[in-house]
């Protein structure tokens, strides 16, 4: 089987070609397992399959690095669409793309050289669509009753904590804080995904606000640990941001792996990232 590794912000992924290799449905979350492994496989924070759609252009199948499915992944759709353009599926620079039942609209940016004349992605803008806000739908079960989780609070391993939730197409749990760079994620980290209020898990962002436009995020996801990005995560924070009163509609989301610009357009109530994506190597496993 021949793959891509590419990366957003350090948030990488394996990549595969469905248009051409077939594989079983029910192979699938061992051969992530074993693809993921950054010991014993290639190594990747999970593995992304391109495949064909009759809904949008492109169809991303998303799996987290423990074999779990997931719904969407905002540095994964930017390099999917780095893909198939750099590969030559399509020759438009706007597509779009569906994860988990969602259709997503991409802008690429594409730098021509005279190496390659045709160009090849290096920036994507993507219209993440519309937050959710409303506790069932995210999902969450709050410890006090309300119509949307603004700065409520949540009990981890006996400290009380006040956490925003905000789902992009997956659920997160933003907890605004001082010294997230001394944070113990690999201790803390488990305990907010598994916690009991997530019925379906949980990716949560450690935010610190530096200033109106600026914010420094770390972020434990669902499935696959600590990562050096998180492209939904990012969203979802300058969400909770602007809910919050903390920051203006347009914020710089300082990652591990790097920077994302992000936007909530409030007036049409959509959510929109720009980034890069990266091709690290390519090989046959």
């Amino acid at each position: 089987m021949k793959f891509t590794k590419m990366q957003g912000c350090g948030n990488d992924y394996v990549y595969v070609n469905g248009f051409v290799e077939k594989i079983k449905a029910e192979d699938k979350p061992e051969l992530v397992r074993r693809l993921s492994d950054r010991h014993f496989g290639i190594g990747g924070d999970g593995v992304i399959f391109i495949n064909p759609s009759t809904e949008a252009d492109f169809e991303m199948e998303m799996y987290n690095a423990d074999g779990s499915r997931s719904e969407m992944c905002g540095n994964g759709i930017r390099c999917v669409a780095k893909f198939v353009y750099d590969k030559g599926l399509t020759d438009n620079t706007d597509i779009t793309i569906i994860s988990g039942g969602q259709v997503k609209y991409l802008q690429l940016t594409v730098e021509k050289t005279e190496d390659c004349p045709r160009g090849l992605v290096s920036r994507v803008r993507v219209n993440m669509g519309s937050p959710i806000l409303e506790p069932e739908l995210i999902p969450v079960v709050l410890q006090v009753s309300s119509e949307k989780a603004i700065d409520t609070p949540i009990t981890v391993e006996g400290k009380e904590y006040r956490m925003t939730c905000v789902s992009m197409g997956n659920p997160h749990a933003v907890i605004f804080t001082e010294g997230v760079k001394e944070m113990d994620l690999e201790k803390i980290g488990p305990s907010f995904e598994n916690h009991k209020c997530f019925p379906r898990r949980t990716n949560t962002e450690f935010v610190e606000i530096i200033d109106k436009k600026t914010v420094l995020m770390r972020v434990w996801e669902r499935g696959s640990g600590e990562t050096l990005a998180c492209g939904t995560g990012c969203c979802a924070t300058a969400v909770a941001c602007v809910l919050n009163g903390l920051t203006d509609k347009k914020i710089t989301v300082k990652l591990l792996g790097g920077e994302l610009e992000i936007e909530w357009d409030t007036e049409e109530n959509l959510v929109y990232m720009t980034g890069p994506a990266t091709t690290v190597f390519e090989g046959e496993v």
